[in-house]
């Protein structure tokens, strides 16, 4: 008996802690999603309702609109072609991810129903719906939901793939867009068409179409790998947009950095070409110049003057002092005999000879007198 008590006891807690866990979960997944809230759930044109939101990302630009053909469940149909564009208005959300912004009622461009369609600008993409009736504005059924398949994103996106030299000197930046998509449909998605946008900052994104070749059954699931290429020489904040069938199903930011090899070449540019144009400028001025005689003097050096070891003399020296000073000079020393000093003529002869200017055969030239 003891046993049974036992197990309902602990049955019990069991159940009580999966009600408290599950009772705990519930808000925190409903806070994550993002909400919107009006003032008041009709309005004429002209006039104006308070727009409120909680749960969306902190510090995100979001943009407000008013739109016909639409509910949250389907959301816009035709995109931003069925609202007031002109009317809209932007807020951005503070630290908490809350925001509160009046919005002035205008009619769309097509019929209602209408809702308040909030959506954000840059970074990952978020959207959510409010219904508005519009008084005075027309009200039109919706299309019928067309009964083949119908894509639904069922895991996030993401971008693989890098940068290479290429794209460090400019080469256009490339990634995959990889994301989970299934049927939700009734019918059969073969080979789908999804169009792929990239937007820079705040401006529209630019579409392209890409092919994703294969067969999509009711309730399958397949991955997509679709190539997203920017401009040569791109960089900044970009965002990577997936639409099919007019719905925008992923976005996904992307940071692209700057291509420091085209500003490095451009530094080394505007440093040789000014060098090669100065030596191109010398290598003509040398060539064009005209030369110089060859005794004569240059005009652009100067050249010192070389010393000259001179004995001083006086101004006017009489022909019998030119010849004293041309013939060698003998020191006369009391213990030597004339013409045998150490280091004379006669001290480095062994002996005289004809030729030796003062052999006593050879006659003294004199001058003129």
């Amino acid at each position: 008996m003891s046993g049974i008590v036992r197990f309902l006891r602990g049955t019990a807690c069991g159940a009580v802690l999966v009600l408290l866990v599950v009772s705990l979960a519930g808000p925190v997944r409903a806070a994550d999603r993002p909400v919107v809230k009006l003032s008041a759930g009709q309005a004429g044109a002209g006039g104006a309702v308070t727009v409120t939101g909680t749960g969306w990302r902190p510090r995100t630009l979001l943009m407000l609109l008013v739109c016909g053909r639409a509910t949250p469940a389907r959301g816009v149909i035709g995109g931003t072609n069925s609202c007031a564009n002109g009317d809209g208005r932007a807020v951005t959300t503070d630290a908490r991810g809350t925001f509160g912004k009046k919005l002035p009622v205008a009619e769309p461009p097509v019929p209602c129903p209408c809702v308040v369609h909030v959506a954000t600008v840059t970074g990952a993409g978020a959207e959510a719906d409010a219904v508005l009736r519009v008084a005075g504005h027309p009200v039109a059924p919706l299309p019928a939901e067309p009964a083949d398949g119908r894509l639904a994103v069922l895991s996030d996106t993401r971008l693989t793939g890098s940068g290479s030299l290429l794209t460090w000197f400019g080469a256009p930046p490339s990634r995959t867009l990889v994301l989970t998509v299934g049927n939700t449909g009734t019918g059969t998605i073969k080979d789908p068409v999804f169009q792929v946008g990239t937007a820079h900052g705040v401006f529209a994104p630019q579409w392209d179409d890409r092919q994703w070749h294969g067969t999509l059954a009711p309730g399958r699931r397949a991955q997509v790998e679709l190539p997203v290429e920017l401009s040569a020489g791109a960089h900044g904040d970009y965002t990577v947009s997936l639409k099919y069938d007019g719905r925008v199903l992923a976005a996904r930011p992307w940071g692209v950095g700057r291509p420091w090899g085209v500003t490095l070449f451009w530094i080394l540019l505007c440093l040789v070409v000014p060098a090669a144009l100065f030596r191109i400028g010398m290598a003509v001025v040398d060539r064009v110049r005209p030369r110089r005689p060859a005794g004569g003097r240059r005009t652009g050096h100067r050249r010192l003057p070389r010393p000259a070891l001179r004995l001083p003399h006086s101004r006017a020296r009489t022909p019998e002092a030119a010849v004293l000073e041309a013939a060698p000079t003998t020191p006369t020393l009391p213990w030597f005999s004339p013409g045998s000093v150490p280091g004379g003529p006669a001290g480095r002869l062994s002996a005289p000879h004809d030729d030796s200017p003062t052999s006593p055969t050879t006659p003294t030239t004199k001058g003129p007198t």
